[in-house]
């Protein structure tokens, strides 16, 4: 009762002051919000960002100012009226104590920091201009990354006759069947908004696919698609950057080679953050995915023209294989990738070291990724993938 009573003269003498003239940097914080009436004063994006060389998880506001949530966090717990609450290590902690309460602290640090004017005036060092920090993948590392193949019907038979197009989809819109999903690495392959998507040496074939990824935020087994809802954390933009080439012929298999495809290095670019689920709305309705290289517009799409939607696709996965915080699944690229799309660009059909591609989702961000050349390695004993011109006729 005494620590109550001391707690609030001290209380009612700073209420006071404040009344007195105190500057806003002196008043008390707002009284915080909790349970799940919570709101926060602004949307915010999350991600990671090097800062002072080293990555640190962040709340991203009207997309051009970084906040540091453990020091944001620290700053805050200094105000007696906020509670105790331990700050994320990284982005999979961050995703992973979403739903049970760290929700409500990012609410909170938000709403200090708009209640006090601290975004345009009086900026505590925890509050980055986003040009002056490193933006990096948003997760370090994803588990699984998952990819949809052909769920765009444009994508169905891209490269075939506008008669054999038309029959394909025709085709695949009677017989849907199930997904096809594929996996793509996450340490190595995931790289972040304006790191250098690399051409491995011999590999002149490279293409580029447009996606939204679906970032998990609940462990999750046997969803089902009319509750799929339930288990996303938020979204990203992925780009599904692709090798053409396939597998020199001999050996075992001759079939399609996902790994050689999908699985080089760079060729997850991921982010530039991730929007909560809850500032972005249904994709179902809202989804616009768009790609341009050298600032032509090679990709436009919508929801509409997906075979089978987010939620069937996170039924099938997890159907197959549990789901865990922070895994990503993509849903899919539409018509106008490189390999199916040889009369709508000038020269070669695929990347060239030079160029950049710029990846969008409305209401997401976007990715600007340069793409160069990498080296021709040295020694080897001959197993080593090679280049596609020593099989291939181009």
């Amino acid at each position: 009762m005494q620590r109550q009573a001391a707690f609030l003269v001290v209380v009612a003498l700073v209420a006071a002051a404040a009344i007195q003239g105190q500057t806003p940097a002196a008043q008390p914080p707002p009284t915080p919000q909790t349970g799940a009436t919570a709101t926060p004063a602004e949307p915010f994006n999350v991600g990671t960002f090097e800062i002072e060389g080293v990555p640190r998880v962040a709340l991203v506001l009207r997309d051009n100012l970084v906040v540091d949530i453990e020091r944001a966090n620290r700053a805050l717990q200094n105000h007696p009226a906020y509670a105790t609450v331990a700050a994320p290590r990284d982005m999979l902690e961050l995703i992973g104590q979403y739903e049970y309460g760290l929700r409500y602290r990012l609410y909170e640090i938000v709403n200090h920091l708009a209640a006090s004017d601290r975004l345009t005036a009086n900026r505590p060092n925890y509050v980055h201009d986003l040009k002056a920090v490193k933006t990096l993948a948003p997760i370090l590392y994803p588990s699984k990354v998952l990819n949809a193949a052909v769920n765009f019907y444009s994508h169905v038979n891209e490269a075939g006759t506008p008669e054999e197009q038309a029959a394909a989809r025709r085709q695949r819109r009677e017989q849907r069947g199930v997904p096809y999903l594929f996996f793509k690495p996450g340490r190595g392959a995931v790289i972040g908004n304006g790191e250098n998507i690399m051409i491995p040496y011999g590999r002149d074939q490279i293409d580029w696919e447009v996606e939204l990824g679906i970032v998990i935020g609940r462990t999750a087994k046997y969803v089902d698609a009319n509750n799929a809802q339930d288990v996303v954390f938020g979204y990203t933009v992925h780009i599904d950057v692709s090798d053409r080439g396939g597998r020199p012929p001999g050996g075992f298999g001759s079939g399609s080679d996902w790994f050689v495809g999908k699985g080089h290095d760079t060729f997850a670019p991921l982010g530039p953050w991730i929007v909560p689920k809850e500032f972005y709305g249904d994709p179902m309705k809202n989804l616009r995915q768009t790609l341009s290289v050298g600032g032509k517009q090679l990709q436009e799409a919508r929801a509409g023209d997906m075979i089978h939607s987010l939620w069937e696709l996170i039924e099938y996965a997890s159907s197959i294989i549990t789901l865990y915080p922070g895994d990503v699944i993509n849903n899919g690229t539409s018509g106008g990738t490189a390999a199916g799309s040889a009369g709508t660009r000038e020269g070669s059909r695929f990347l060239k070291p030079g160029e950049v591609i710029e990846a969008s989702i409305d209401g997401i961000g976007r990715l600007r990724m340069p793409v160069v050349a990498g080296q021709q390695p040295t020694g080897g004993t001959g197993s080593r993938l090679p280049p596609i011109s020593s099989y291939k006729k181009q």
